[in-house]
């Protein structure tokens, strides 16, 4: 490629000149070739021999008059101009072999659908989306676990679909945005507060944990202040008044609570108060902090457990503070039985991506549920 030549303008150039005429074979070897890395995975999807698939991609190149791959000592690397094509032509060649694949015999079902990706995502938003093709006979195999690991395993054929929090890394699998998702900074009334100065004014603790105070509000606050234990000592939020000193003059409310300025939030204040998280570093949290208050969190949580939907009950109980998705916790903000503690201009979002194993599918319900999934997410 000459320097200063735009990928997308030499493809164009190609397009016109030859891309309508090219034999759909050659494209899908491509592709194979493509997703696999290596002429030797791509014989193996596409049930050919090695020597066919050079000879296809030789082919392929002499017609479109451009290098698609650079040959390397295991493996071949694409060139931009094949990361062009493929971008261009991989979904429509995937619901074409959806289209025209085998079609089950008349009385038998199509293989179940390996899905994978987030607890939390799956059972809130993906399972209940997908219901429609489930009562209408796809068959569903679903795990849980991190983006990492299952990105190892779509590779290695156990899964045909995965939800990944983080853009896959190299170009063997075919990945989409899929979902955004915001984080909030979360706890319980109880706590709010008290940080916040939010709420009705707290009676003293001679009231009982069923005094005045607590009528009218959410259960999650009342089930914490039955506890007796997080609104009653003083000694740990004292601690988070220093703190909040330390970096500049806190507020107090008539208790000698740190509260934040009507506006703002010192994050500082947060110190002593129990944080409740789904992994010892901190992902969600520190996350958070980088991108909202532009400092490092440097603490120990006080609960983990490894699923979000435990963190927000923990949490709505009054357990402490956290960060979670808004769509996870979106109900119990709405209910006021948990307070977002700050509502930043420009909030941490992350992107989920639909990813597909490498190789076009036989199984006609997996371009199904991937296709439902685009369609569903768009409201989420």
């Amino acid at each position: 490629m000459a320097a200063g030549e735009c990928p997308a303008a030499i493809l164009g150039s190609v397009e016109t000149a030859s891309l309508a005429s090219l034999d759909l074979n050659l494209l899908r070897t491509f592709l194979a070739v493509y997703r696999s890395g290596s002429f030797t995975g791509a014989a193996r999807l596409l049930g050919l021999s090695q020597p066919t698939v050079t000879t296809q991609m030789r082919a392929l190149e002499r017609q479109t008059g451009r290098e698609l791959f650079e040959r390397l000592p295991r493996g071949v690397t694409p060139t931009p101009v094949a990361d062009e094509l493929a971008a261009r032509i991989a979904a429509p060649l995937d619901e074409l072999a959806a289209v025209a694949g085998p079609t089950p015999p008349a009385g038998t079902r199509a293989d179940p659908v390996h899905l994978a990706g987030p607890a939390e995502l799956l059972c809130t938003r993906v399972l209940p989306a997908l219901a429609p093709l489930i009562t209408g006979g796809v068959r569903l195999r679903v795990a849980t676990g991190l983006t990492d690991p299952l990105l190892d395993e779509l590779r290695a054929g156990r899964h045909d679909l995965v939800i990944a929090t983080t853009r896959p890394r190299g170009r063997t699998v075919h990945a989409v945005p899929l979902t955004d998702e915001e984080f909030v900074l979360v706890a319980a009334p109880v706590w709010a507060e008290r940080l916040t100065g939010r709420g009705p004014a707290r009676e003293t603790d001679a009231e009982g944990a069923n005094g005045p105070e607590t009528e009218g509000r959410g259960p999650a606050a009342r089930s914490a202040e039955g506890q007796g234990s997080a609104v009653r000592n003083t000694e740990g939020l004292g601690s988070a008044v220093r703190g909040a000193e330390a970096h500049g003059p806190a507020a107090r409310d008539a208790e000698g609570f740190a509260v934040a300025a009507p506006g703002s939030f010192d994050p500082a204040v947060l110190h002593d108060v129990p944080l409740v998280t789904y992994a010892e570093d901190l992902p969600i949290a520190r996350r958070y902090w980088r991108h909202v208050f532009g400092r490092r969190l440097s603490r120990t949580a006080a609960v983990t457990v490894p699923d979000l939907r435990g963190v927000l009950a923990a949490v709505a109980a009054g357990a402490g503070f956290s960060v979670l998705p808004r769509y996870l916790c979106q109900d119990l903000l709405a209910s006021g039985a948990l307070v977002a503690l700050l509502e930043p201009e420009d909030p941490p979002i992350n992107t989920g991506f639909l990813v597909q194993r490498p190789g076009a599918s036989d199984n006609p319900d997996v371009a199904r549920v991937r296709a439902l999934l685009l369609r569903a997410a768009r409201s989420w």
